[in-house]
């Protein structure tokens, strides 16, 4: 299994599809995604993280520094 941290709240979060997933024959699927934002920034965020994102503006790094 593969792990990012997310860069909101710092957990672990499972990367689905990896070579780790190959080897152990783990199904499932990922925790998480790579986002890009309004303000060109790109972050991983787990899907908790992802659902407290501002929903009628367009999202910053700013936002989720302060999640």
């Amino acid at each position: 299994m593969t792990s990012q941290p997310c860069d909101a709240c710092g957990s672990e979060v499972r990367i689905a599809g990896g070579i780790g997933d190959f080897w152990s024959k783990a199904g499932g699927s990922s925790g998480g995604m790579t986002l890009e934002l309004a303000d060109g920034s790109e972050h991983f965020l787990c899907f908790d993280c992802i659902d407290r994102l501002p929903e009628d503006e367009d999202v910053t790094a700013g936002d989720v520094h302060s999640l």
